[in-house]
C-alpha cells in the first residue's frame, strides 16, 4: 500500500513532468543548433531578398538571431549542456544510479540529439523562425555567461564567418544548378555557359581574344578608293577597316565602312580624304573587362593590341599613370611642334575626353546624351594635315587587332557569324 501510494504521490508526476520538459528542452536546443548554425549569413540574406514568399518571412526571422553567431551558439550550448546535467539528477528519485543513466542516455540520444537534428537539418528554416522568439529569450537569460565566451571566441576566430564562393567554386555550384546535370536545375545550358564565360572573362586578356595582325586585314592611308579597293572591302564584309601608314602594323586609324556610301569609285579618292577615326592601342595584358569598359563608353569598337618590346624609350617623369589611356591613340599630328606642346595638347585633349565620358548621363533615352554626342562627335576623329604621319613607337609593335565582337564571343564562349561569315562558311 506505501509503494502504491508512493507511485500515486504528486511528487512523482512532477518528476516526470519535468524529465519530460527536460528531455524535450535538451532536443530543442540540439536541433536548433544544428539548424541555425549550419545556415551561413550568406544563404539567408539571398533568401530574405530572393526566396520564396515563405521563406523570405522565415529568413527575416531568423537572420536578426543568427547574425551574432557566436552568442547564439554559446546561448545554445549552454542550455543543451544544463538540461542533460540536470536529467540524471531528476531521475535519480525515481530508479537507481545504474537505471538513471541507462534511461537518461537513451533519451538524450534518441529523442534529444536523434530525432531533433534530423527534422531540424531538414526543416530547420520552418522551425528556427517559429522559434526565434523563445530563442531571444534564452540569449538574454544566458547572456551574463555567454558573451564573455562569445567575445572570446570573436576575439580568437573573428567575429563573423561568410562563406562567399570563389570564382571557381561558383562556376561548379553554376553547372550543378544547369538541367544538364541532372540535379532538378533551372538553368539551361546556354544561361550556365554564358555565367560561367563572365566569370572567366575576367581571367583572360586581349591576347586572348584579339585577331592576330597578320590576319588583319587593313588599308594604306595613301591608297585610292579605286573600284578595286572598293569591291576588296565589300568583299570582306567588315563594318569597320583599320588603316595604316607604311607598314600594316602601324594602325593609326579606322574608317567605317558605311562612310564609303557617298565615294564614287570613279574618283578615285584617296583614303586619307575620308574621315578615319582614332583607334585606341591597348596592352596585350590588359583584361578583358577593361577593354570592354573602355568600347561601352563609344569612342570605338576597334582596338589595336600592342607589345612592350625589350628596347624601351625613356618616358618623361612628369607624365602620370592616367595619360596611357586605352583612349590615347598617341598618333602624333603635329610633327613641326616641339615635344613637350605635343605632350601637353595630348594631355589636354586626353582630360577631354575623360570629362566627357564621366560626366554623360548613363541613361540612353533623352536628348541630353544625344547633344553631347552631337557636341564631341568629331573628338575621336582624326585630324590629318600636310605634317608628315607617324610611325608606331620603338618601344611598342602590333600584334593584333580586337573588337566589340571578339569581347563578346569570350563571354558567350561561341563563336558570332555575321551574314558574310555564313556565306563563306557554305561557300
Amino acid at each position: 500500500m506505501a509503494a502504491e501510494y508512493k507511485c500515486c504521490d504528486s511528487g512523482f508526476f512532477i518528476h516526470i513532468v519535468i524529465i519530460v520538459f527536460l528531455v524535450l528542452f535538451a532536443g530543442m536546443m540540439s536541433g536548433l543548433t544544428l539548424g541555425l548554425m549550419s545556415m551561413s549569413l550568406v544563404d539567408l540574406e539571398v533568401l530574405a531578398k530572393s526566396g520564396t514568399p515563405k521563406d523570405r518571412k522565415h529568413a527575416a526571422k531568423i537572420l536578426p538571431v543568427v547574425r551574432k553567431q557566436h552568442l547564439l551558439l554559446c546561448t545554445l550550448l549552454i542550455c543543451n549542456a544544463a538540461a542533460m546535467e540536470a536529467l540524471p539528477i531528476f531521475l535519480d528519485g525515481l530508479v537507481n544510479a545504474w537505471g538513471a543513466i541507462l534511461i537518461s542516455v537513451t533519451l538524450i540520444l534518441l529523442v534529444g540529439e536523434i530525432i531533433p537534428q534530423s527534422v531540424c537539418s531538414r526543416y530547420g528554416l520552418a522551425i528556427g523562425a517559429a522559434l526565434a522568439p523563445v530563442v531571444r529569450v534564452l540569449v538574454w537569460i544566458c547572456f551574463p555567461v555567454a558573451f564573455p565566451i562569445s567575445k572570446l571566441l570573436d576575439f580568437l576566430l573573428g567575429h563573423g564567418h561568410v562563406a562567399l564562393f570563389r570564382r571557381a567554386e561558383l562556376k561548379t555550384l553554376v553547372n550543378l544548378h544547369g538541367n544538364e546535370a541532372g540535379k532538378g536545375g533551372e538553368l539551361t545550358h546556354d544561361e550556365t555557359t554564358i555565367i560561367a564565360g563572365a566569370l572567366e572573362l575576367t581571367e583572360k586578356t586581349a591576347s586572348d581574344a584579339m585577331t592576330p595582325i597578320s590576319d588583319t586585314f587593313a588599308i594604306d592611308i595613301n591608297a585610292k578608293l579605286d573600284r578595286e579597293l572598293m569591291n576588296l572591302i565589300l568583299e570582306k564584309g567588315h563594318s569597320r577597316v583599320p588603316v595604316y601608314y607604311e607598314q600594316p602594323t602601324n594602325i593609326i586609324g579606322v574608317v567605317l565602312v558605311k562612310n564609303l556610301l557617298t565615294i564614287h569609285p570613279e574618283d578615285e579618292v584617296p583614303v586619307k580624304g575620308v574621315t578615319i577615326r582614332r583607334i585606341p592601342r591597348v596592352p596585350e595584358t590588359m583584361p578583358l573587362y577593361d577593354i570592354l569598359n573602355e568600347f561601352q563608353k563609344g569612342h570605338s569598337h576597334m582596338a589595336v593590341v600592342v607589345r612592350q618590346c625589350i628596347k624601351k624609350v625613356e618616358q618623361p617623369s612628369s607624365k602620370s599613370p592616367a595619360d596611357n589611356s586605352v583612349m590615347d591613340v598617341r598618333v602624333d599630328i603635329d610633327g613641326e611642334k616641339p615635344p613637350q606642346e605635343k605632350a601637353l595638347k595630348a594631355k589636354r585633349s586626353l582630360q577631354k575626353l575623360k570629362s566627357f565620358s564621366n560626366t554623360g548621363n548613363n541613361s540612353y533615352r533623352g536628348t541630353s546624351r544625344s547633344k553631347k554626342w552631337a557636341k564631341d562627335m568629331y573628338s575621336d576623329v582624326l585630324q590629318i594635315d600636310e605634317s608628315p604621319l607617324p610611325k608606331l613607337p620603338e618601344e611598342e609593335e602590333a600584334v593584333g587587332i580586337m573588337t566589340m565582337e571578339d569581347v563578346i564571343e569570350e563571354l558567350l564562349q561561341e563563336e558570332i557569324f555575321d551574314e558574310t561569315d555564313h556565306h563563306y562558311e557554305d561557300s
